[in-house]
């Protein structure tokens, strides 16, 4: 079969043919149909310290996808051929103390696909059963390949209570803050505004239903906050930016007692101070993955009842066209992309 390999350690990836993955008897086998570029895909494929401290070569790669199953384990049961099907990325091992709390996102033992095994930029995968998720048909083939993300961006925007509250979101133009604006106004926050340093990711949060949009180099976010009326600071703020400029200005237009959820991976040089978190009794919390599964059935109903994503589709690619997506991505240029596999 055809698979997108990081083959050797650095910058690049390759379009191999690779033995079709065997299943085991508690796995399934996915033909992908369609698989979404996720910014650490653009890290593997840069190769950059995370990278090179994360990845053993070679690997395939890609964690964001969807597609039909078309093999079972002979001990499989709630899975069945000829399914449509989407997966979740972190593979818990439901023993350690956090899985056995129903705390699986933060499991002790997590094994991501496309990270630390082989992952979906292939024709087929084959995952434990146990991940494999029924999402609803009327939900199209390329939100669901986007499922990973969006959830994300859910688990990051539905940490704290959002009715009636102020939200700041760093980042708002990647493709998870731009969805987490989404999500907020379906929620019913009151005033979502967004800090983003590229025009293009501007342009895609205004679509995504954001208040206010502000470049951070040339506009305060004291500014925004004075032509929207607001008495104070921001209730919720989202990092999903990495940035520590963008932390420290989220920190300093916080209200006191607001929460902030940290999605961003923000460099160990970071620094803040300290004494604005203490005296204003700000809460943070640390974004990884989905919770499971809880973030999953959150969309599904979200998505069935009017939360609308799709503007965050930008690009889409035949797979053999994969160093395209690539460059757009590393341009900075795009929201998500698609890679067709059927």
């Amino acid at each position: 079969m055809k698979a997108i390999v990081k083959k050797l350690p650095q910058k690049g990836l390759w379009l191999e043919d690779v033995p079709v993955p065997k299943v085991g008897p508690n796995d399934v086998l996915i033909k992908v149909k369609k698989a979404a570029v996720c910014g650490t895909d653009l890290h593997i494929y840069k190769w950059d310290e995370w990278a090179q401290q994360t990845i053993k070569t070679p690997l395939t790669i890609g964690h964001e996808y969807m597609g039909e199953v078309v093999e079972i384990g002979n001990e499989v049961s709630r899975v069945k051929v000829g399914e449509r099907v989407t997966v979740e990325g972190h593979i818990a091992c439901g023993f350690c103390r956090n899985c056995r709390r129903g705390r699986q996102h933060i499991c002790d033992n997590t094994i991501g696909i496309g990270v630390n095994c082989n992952g979906g930029f292939a024709e087929y995968i084959s995952v434990p059963a146990k991940n494999v998720l029924h999402v609803d048909t009327r939900i199209p083939d390329e939100i669901l390949s986007i499922m990973d993300p969006l959830g994300n961006a859910t688990h990051t925007a539905l940490s704290f209570p959002l009715l009636g509250e102020d939200v700041l979101i760093t980042g708002a133009g990647g493709p998870i803050g731009a969805m987490a604006i989404a999500v907020c106004k379906f929620a019913g926050a009151r005033n979502i505004v967004g800090t983003d340093i590229s025009k293009y990711r501007r342009d895609l949060a205004r679509k995504m239903g954001a208040t206010k949009i502000i470049d951070p180099l040339n506009d305060s976010i004291e500014e925004a906050k004075k032509r929207l009326g607001m008495v104070g600071g921001f209730d919720i703020g989202l990092e999903c930016s990495g940035s520590p400029v963008a932390f420290n200005d989220m920190v300093n237009n916080m209200y006191n007692g607001g929460k902030i959820s940290l999605l961003g991976l923000l460099p160990k040089s970071t620094q803040i101070n300290w004494g604005k978190l203490i005296f204003k009794g700000l809460t943070l919390k640390g974004i990884y993955g989905r919770e499971m599964y809880e973030t999953w059935y959150h969309m599904e109903m979200m998505l069935l009842t009017g939360l609308n994503i799709t503007p965050v589709i930008t690009h889409r690619f035949h797979y053999s066209e994969f160093q395209k997506a690539f460059d757009i991505m590393e341009e900075g240029n795009s929201g998500k992309i698609i890679l067709e596999w059927d």
